[in-house]
C-alpha cells in the first residue's frame, strides 16, 4: 500500500514571516512543494527491484557470459517462491538477453514442462540460445533424474531448430543455485 502526503504552501502574501526559506523557492518560480512518501512492504520494494533489473537488462544489452551472473538474476527472480516454475532466458547469438519467459508454473514439489512449446516460444522469439531453469521450493538445489531428463529432451529438441542450451540452473532459495553446465550435466 503506498501513501502520499502533498504540502501546499500558503501564497506569499499569507505566508508568516518565518517562512523566508520558502519565499526564496517562490521566487525561483515553485509555487507549489510536494513531500512524498512511499510506504512498501518488503515483497513490494524486492518486485519493484526485480522490475527495475529487467528494465536494465533491457536497456544495456546484457549478456550471459558466466554462470555466475546468470545465478545472480535467477536468485533474485525466485529464490523466495513457494511453487516451482519452469522458465527460459532466450539470448541472441552473442549471448545477449532477449527475455526471460516463465513458461510453466507448478505445485510446491512440481511442474510439467512440455518441449513443443518451449521450441515454439524458441522459433518466436528468433533466440539462437537459452539457459533453462527452474526452482525447487524445497530448497533442495540437487537435481532430480526426472530434471536430468527433461534437460537432455529440450537439448535435443532445440538443437533441431538450431537453437543452444548454454545452462540449465536450478534455484533452490537463499542457496547457489546449481548449473547443470559445471556440473557436466549437459
Amino acid at each position: 500500500m503506498a501513501a502520499a502526503t502533498i504540502t501546499h504552501y500558503p501564497p506569499a502574501e499569507a505566508a508568516a514571516p518565518s517562512a523566508a526559506p520558502r519565499k526564496a523557492h517562490r521566487q525561483a518560480g515553485v509555487q507549489l512543494e510536494f513531500a512524498l512518501k512511499v510506504v512498501m512492504t518488503d515483497d513490494e520494494i524486492l518486485e519493484r527491484a526485480r522490475e527495475i533489473l529487467v528494465a536494465r537488462m533491457r536497456e544495456e544489452t546484457w549478456i550471459f557470459d558466466s554462470p555466475n551472473r546468470v545465478r545472480e538474476y535467477l536468485k533474485m527472480q525466485f529464490a523466495e517462491l513457494q511453487h516451482e516454475v519452469f522458465g527460459v532466458l532466450w539470448l541472441d547469438a552473442r549471448h545477449a538477453f532477449i527475455r526471460d519467459e516463465q513458461m510453466f508454473r507448478g505445485t510446491l514439489t512440481q511442474t510439467s514442462v512440455y518441449p513443443r512449446e518451449v521450441v515454439k516460444s524458441a522459433l518466436l522469439t528468433n533466440a539462437a540460445a537459452c539457459v533453462v531453469y527452474h526452482d525447487h521450493p524445497s530448497g533442495a538445489a540437487e537435481p532430480s533424474t526426472a530434471d536430468e531428463l527433461l534437460t537432455r529432451t529440450l537439448k535435443d529438441a532445440l538443437a533441431l531448430v538450431n537453437v543452444r542450451v548454454l545452462d540449465h540452473l536450478i534455484v533452490a532459495g537463499a542457496g547457489t543455485p546449481t548449473s547443470f553446465a559445471e556440473r557436466g550435466l549437459l
